[in-house]
C-alpha cells in the first residue's frame, strides 16, 4: 500500500480515519472506566493522549494500532490537517487527567461526569465524525481574527 503521508513524519497531516479509531478507543475505554469506577484507567487514557500529543504517533497505543494493523488492510483515507483533533485531544487529555484527579481526591460523581462528558463526545465523534474539540478549534481560530484553513498534502506524482 502507497501511502500520501507518512503516518510517523508527517505531522501536518493526518488521515482522516485515524482520529476517528483514536476517538472510538478513548470513548469505549472512558465508558469502562466510568461504569466501573476504575478512574486508573482514565488517568491512563489522559496520559495516553499527553504522550502521544507531546512525543509523536509512535508513542500513542490507538495510533500504532490503527497504522499498523487496520490502515495497512483498508487503505489511507482522505488527508486532513492534524491541528484541530492535535486540540481536541489536548482537551480531551485535560477532562481524563481532571476526572482521574478528581477520583483520587474523592469527589467520585465529578470524576464520572467529567469521564462521562469525554465518552459521549469520543463516541459522538467516532461514530458521526462530529468532532466538538475540532469545531473548538476552528471557532476559536474564527474569533481570534485567523480563521482555519486546512492544507491537506497534494497527491504524490512519483
Amino acid at each position: 500500500m502507497k501511502r500520501l503521508a507518512d503516518p510517523y513524519r508527517d505531522l501536518e497531516v493526518i488521515d482522516s480515519r485515524a482520529p476517528r479509531f483514536n476517538q472510538a478507543t478513548i470513548g469505549v475505554l472512558a465508558v469502562v472506566a466510568v461504569a466501573s469506577g476504575w478512574w486508573l484507567l482514565l488517568g491512563a487514557l489522559g496520559l495516553q493522549l499527553v504522550l502521544g500529543l507531546t512525543l509523536g504517533r509512535r508513542f500513542c497505543l490507538p495510533c500504532v494500532a490503527y497504522f499498523e494493523l487496520v490502515q495497512p488492510r483498508f487503505g489511507e483515507g482522505p488527508v486532513e490537517d492534524t491541528r484541530p483533533p492535535r486540540f481536541a485531544n489536548l482537551v480531551g487529555a485535560v477532562f481524563l487527567t481532571s476526572a482521574a484527579v478528581a477520583y483520587a481526591a474523592g469527589f467520585a460523581t465529578l470524576g464520572a461526569v467529567l469521564g462521562g462528558i469525554v465518552a459521549a463526545l469520543a463516541l459522538l465523534a467516532a461514530t458521526t465524525g462530529f468532532c466538538t474539540g475540532c469545531e473548538a478549534y476552528k471557532l476559536g481560530s474564527f474569533l481570534l481574527g485567523r480563521p482555519f484553513v486546512s492544507c491537506p498534502l497534494p497527491p504524490r506524482l512519483d
